[in-house]
């Protein structure tokens, strides 16, 4: 029952955009199974991001995440092309033109 609910809701999400349950509309990532540990993880990350941009380390200090976790999602959304990595080490993290796009779209 559970997971019926959960594929109406990522379908009516993708279909329509019209229901957000709480999550980033840029959290939900298209070749990724979208389960909620990862959407809330997101969800916090793209918060951070949208403020200013920033590293990992910062962005796992703000969010009280681990930098391991922060790392896996960031490079989720860099797949996805929401967020870029800019310099060198440490890189500084960024949201792309297409996150800023799907954000107001």
């Amino acid at each position: 029952m559970r997971l019926k609910l959960f594929k109406a809701n990522r379908e009516s999400i993708f279909g329509d955009a019209k229901i957000n349950r709480g999550f980033h509309p840029n959290a939900y990532l298209q070749q990724v199974r979208n389960v909620r540990k990862g959407l809330r993880a997101r969800t916090k990350i793209l918060s951070v991001l949208e403020k200013r941009s920033s590293g990992a380390a910062g962005v796992a200090k703000e969010t009280s995440m681990s930098y391991n976790v922060v790392m896996h999602h960031l490079r989720l959304l860099q797949k996805d092309g929401t967020v870029d990595r800019k310099g060198r080490r440490p890189y500084v993290w960024i949201l792309t033109g297409f996150g800023q796009k799907r954000l107001v779209g």
